[in-house]
């Protein structure tokens, strides 16, 4: 049996990721969302530190991404230069639905009940987060956006109110030049729009997660 550090690289269902399996029966599931050039190793830097109580998943983007990586929207048909980086919903909303699907497959093929999940992401993989809460609340629980913003093209789902009574966690530095305090403050102000319940943390520091954003996400996937 495994113990709760250690994780397992796998291919299912044409999926390649990195999976930590839980040290109890019936385990509340986790999704990390890498961002743009990362892949199925980067969330660890966070995942190593969360309850053992999950099921962690950290799936690899299904796109290559450049320099290296992967990313979660197809450059080919979507390139970076035509929006600075910051991807509208048409171009992520099939990666979203395929997360879905991942998990769903997954977690069947474990008998482990995923039908509400958290999920965490970083940069792109925190809009990738603002996208599958928006678009299919009734299947999280809690949300971490780490270092990321809310894609363009939510705004009539955003009126509906889709994240009542759910609670998001939101952190990003102050110093980010790489996506700006201000996508931060908006995504805030969007996620509010749509009912969350939010948390906010800033740090003194550049396009990467502070310790006080990694110490107040700990406690906010705990309970």
């Amino acid at each position: 049996m495994q113990t709760a550090t250690k994780t397992e690289l796998i291919t299912f269902n044409n999926w390649t990721l990195r999976v930590r399996q839980s040290t109890i029966e019936t385990p509340k599931v986790l999704l990390m969302i890498h961002g743009i050039t990362g892949d199925e190793n980067s969330m660890w830097v966070f995942g190593r530190k969360f309850s053992p109580s999950y099921l962690i998943l950290s799936p690899r983007a299904p796109f290559p991404a450049q320099p290296f990586g992967y990313s979660w929207r197809d450059l080919s048909k979507h390139p970076l230069q035509t929006d600075f980086g910051m991807p509208a919903l048409h171009m992520l909303e099939s990666s979203a639905e395929a997360l879905i699907r991942l998990v769903d497959e997954y977690c069947a093929s474990l008998k482990v009940e995923a039908h509400q999940f958290d999920v965490v992401g970083f940069s792109q993989g925190a809009a990738m987060v603002s996208i599958v809460g928006l678009m299919y609340p009734n299947r999280i629980r809690k949300m971490g956006v780490l270092a990321g913003f809310v894609p363009s093209g939510l705004d009539d789902v955003i009126a509906q109110k889709p994240l009542s009574n759910k609670k998001v966690f939101v952190a990003h530095g102050t110093k980010d030049e790489t996506v700006t305090i201000d996508r931060a403050h908006e995504a805030v102000k969007l996620f509010e729009q749509a009912g969350a319940d939010v948390k906010f943390v800033e740090d003194e520091v550049g396009h990467k997660l502070g310790s006080n954003g990694m110490k107040a996400l700990e406690e906010f996937l705990e309970y």
